[in-house]
């Protein structure tokens, strides 16, 4: 790759990442009709070549989006009861609960009718699961849901990850027609049934050692053994990237193979005649490479690395020179042209923004004679380098991760990784037993105590920051300023780089103004949380659900949605009562963020030291904002009719929380605190049942708009249809966070409520799904 041809792989590299920012797809054919024309007018006149290859990335995206895209798995069958065909595309992971995998559909059955639906989809098997390996044909009873998560301000885009994975569906199995292994053969998922094999021997020998999920990421990247903690652990101390197969790993093995097969391929005269030596290293690195790679089956970094080393390998074989820019550019074009999906994968940005910030801090240097000096420069350059995207992409980043890779780098990389391999072969050869077994078993002892080692400076406090959410304008400085700070010294304005990162560390996020109440209606599927913000306080109405996986929305919703927001602390948890869809995420939230004071209709059920009981009158005013309870009056009430009923208000307008208050209690309160529960906006009881929202209390509120709190698709078909019907009868618009996601509303003082705003439609990309109709 020569310097003129660096810019039309950056362009379209750039094309293929702008695609991915569009919030719909334009008509395919109307974009290949603009590239054909702009082609023909490039050929003529060079200044039109780089839009040309711009818009040529983002028809190679578009294009690869479609086939997942065009065809999407209907609305219409969501959850409905189907039979599929198909073989198992994964290696089945087991959460304890359910065994997960993804299926590549070949077949889809309706009622006996065959559905024009094939491709992957992701799947759950719970209680009594059958033995399942990678590569098997299996007739499966199913029940699907298009690709759809939860829909959150700063919180994970599952809807993204999917896309990413090429998943068309999810969902799980279902009673009924019993599964049917139809073949046991591996066809085409071999490589994941090898991946699989070594998976299970690596398990058989550590049997179940705390180092046994490290051990499985090193050797074959799997990392699905990690739990919630380990990986907390890991990110705090930036060193995520060192326990699965990595670039960097590929790179060394690349880099030892090629220097073994030099050394002993020169040791021949008529081999090195006939073939030079640093040529066949260089084949026998690729090979290498390539095998290590395929053991990670083929990651985004990894297929980063292995373009890069190709670009190399092949420039030494064909004895051409090429600058280390030209062969990161030449790998961004190769991996994007694989895979264009790939740029939306963190680890993407990560794995080619290293390379960059090193090429660039230390490309332009005279290298040191002190090694710990040259080390000692990479991890600054790495740290900086990539200080500005972590934040971005994650919301935090490790400040302490540079002097902990400085050593962990070099102790994983060149001890660690080669005695882990080496010993988990060992172990491979048949008949020995316990003889090959004990070198891996002490290999494993070692990386957990590698691991404890981490996790001590892991709880140190300052190990980690977490940023607020940014102005758009922020990543670009702190990006300039990044690069700045890591130029050659005798570059003239290279420390005041460091002003372009401060704004990206003090500047404040927009909080509430005097007598504002900012209202945001989480979506936690078929739970229920809400946040109200105030310029006094925050307070978090329920944490939603909580599931016997560990999966819980209090840490996994709630919480990153208050960092997002900039909010420290809850000045008032309120749970509304103690069933699990709304206290099932209080442990998770607790353990996230300090909470001053805690109110439930149940407190005994909580089992929460210091929990106050909601007593109907009671109430309270922060910054103008008046808060007060409704219901329940007395300790007698149990269940759903124990909910706290809360009344929110400033500037004469209003929002009411039920709960899950069910008719009896409705009836009363519409006779008895008639005045005091009218509101602009309802919060419908029990997520839209029809044992809620009875007419004579939706009379007595008289709402303008009412809210549903559930989840798409869900089991129960909240909101019911019975309910729906009340408000079309009486005019009233209703929006479900199943359906739009987070929904936003701000009350100001002068009685203007701005909003609603939802999530989907604030923040959604062509890959969300939006669902038509309602439940």
């Amino acid at each position: 790759m020569t310097a003129s041809t660096i810019g039309p792989g950056l362009a379209f590299a750039s094309g293929v990442a702008v695609a991915y920012l569009l919030p719909w797809l334009p008509p395919l054919a109307a974009v290949g009709l603009v590239i054909v024309g702009l082609g023909v007018a490039a050929w003529c006149w060079r200044p039109l070549r780089l839009p040309f290859w711009l818009l040529l990335g983002a028809f190679w995206a578009h294009w690869n989006a479609c086939l997942l895209l065009c065809a999407p798995f209907p609305d219409a069958l969501a959850r409905a009861p189907l039979i599929v065909e198909g073989r198992i595309a994964s290696i089945p992971t087991d959460s304890g609960l359910a065994r997960r995998f993804l299926f590549e559909v070949e077949q889809a059955w309706h009622e006996g009718e065959l559905i024009p639906f094939t491709g992957l989809v992701r799947l759950s098997w719970y209680e009594d699961a059958s033995p399942l390996r990678a590569g098997e044909r299996w007739r499966m009873p199913v029940r699907l849901k298009p690709r759809h998560g939860l829909a959150n301000p700063g919180t994970f885009d599952f809807e993204r990850w999917l896309f990413e994975q090429g998943v068309r569906a999810t969902g799980n199995l279902r009673g009924g027609e019993p599964p049917q292994r139809l073949d046991a053969g591996a066809g085409r998922y071999w490589l994941d049934r090898r991946r699989q094999a070594l998976s299970e021997h690596l398990a058989r020998v550590l049997d179940g050692a705390p180092a046994l999920p490290l051990v499985q990421a090193l050797v074959i990247g799997d990392r699905s053994g990690f739990d919630q903690d380990d990986w907390e652990v890991l990110t705090r101390t930036g060193t995520n990237h060192l326990v699965a197969i990595s670039g960097l790993h590929v790179g060394l093995i690349a880099g030892a193979m090629f220097v073994l097969v030099r050394w002993l391929w020169s040791r021949s005269a008529r081999l090195a005649v006939a073939f030079a030596a640093p040529r066949a290293a260089a084949v026998g690195a690729l090979i290498a490479a390539l095998g290590y790679a395929g053991l990670a089956g083929f990651a985004v970094s990894t297929q980063r690395a292995l373009v890069m080393i190709a670009v190399v390998f092949a420039a030494l074989l064909w004895q051409r020179t090429l600058r280390p820019y030209h062969a990161l550019v030449l790998a961004l074009v190769g991996v994007l042209l694989v895979d264009p999906r790939a740029v939306l994968s963190p680890g993407f940005w990560l794995s080619f923004g290293a390379v960059a910030a090193l090429l660039f801090s230390l490309g332009q240097r005279l290298p040191s004679r002190d090694l710990w000096t040259r080390w000692g420069r990479a991890q600054w350059a790495v740290g900086i380098g990539l200080l500005p995207l972590l934040f971005l992409l994650f919301g935090r980043a490790s400040l302490i991760a540079p002097p902990v890779n400085l050593v962990a780098v070099p102790l994983f990389s060149l001890i660690l990784l080669p005695l882990v391999l080496t010993t988990s072969l060992l172990s491979l050869i048949p008949g020995f037993g316990t003889v090959t077994w004990w070198p891996l078993q002490w290999t494993a002892y070692l990386l957990g105590w590698c691991l404890d080692g981490l996790a001590w400076i892991a709880a140190l406090p300052w190990a980690a920051m977490v940023l607020p959410e940014r102005p758009l304008w922020v990543w670009p400085a702190a990006a300039a300023g990044a690069l700045l700070m890591l130029a050659p010294r005798g570059l003239p304005g290279r420390w005041p780089g460091l002003l372009l990162v401060v704004p990206m560390f003090v500047l404040r996020v927009p909080q509430p103004g005097e007598g504002e109440a900012w209202f945001t209606l989480l979506d936690v599927g078929l739970g229920l949380s809400a946040v109200v913000r105030t310029r006094e306080g925050t307070l978090v109405y329920d944490t939603g659900p909580g599931f016997p996986s560990g999966f819980d929305t209090g840490s996994a919703v709630v919480a990153p949605f208050l960092a997002a927001q900039g909010v420290r602390r809850i000045e008032r948890l309120v749970i509304s009562h103690a069933d699990r869809d709304h206290a099932g995420g209080l442990a998770g939230l607790t353990e996230r963020i300090p909470i001053d004071r805690i109110d439930s209709g149940e407190p005994a059920r909580l089992g929460v030291p210091g929990v106050e009981p909601c007593r109907a009158g009671e109430g309270w005013s922060w910054s103008g904002v008046s808060f007060r309870f409704i219901h329940p009056s007395d300790a007698g009430f149990r269940g759903n009719d124990a909910s706290c009923v809360l009344r929110v208000e400033t500037g004469g307008r209003s929002i009411l929380l039920t709960g899950d208050i069910q008719a009896r209690v409705e009836r009363r309160l519409a006779r008895e605190s008639g005045e005091m529960i009218a509101s602009d906006v309802l919060v419908a009881g029990h997520h839209g049942s029809a044992t809620s929202t009875h007419p004579e209390f939706l009379d007595a509120v008289a709402p303008g708009l009412v809210l549903f709190a559930s989840g798409y698709a869900n089991h129960f078909g909240f909101p019911v249809a019975e309910v729906r019907e009340r408000f079309s009868a009486r005019a009233i618009p209703a929006l479900d966070t199943g359906l739009v996601g987070a929904i936003e509303l701000r009350l100001r003082p002068d009685g203007t409520i701005d909003g609603p705003s939802t999530w989907r439609e604030r923040a959604g990309r062509f890959w969300t799904h939006r669902a038509l109709g309602i439940n």
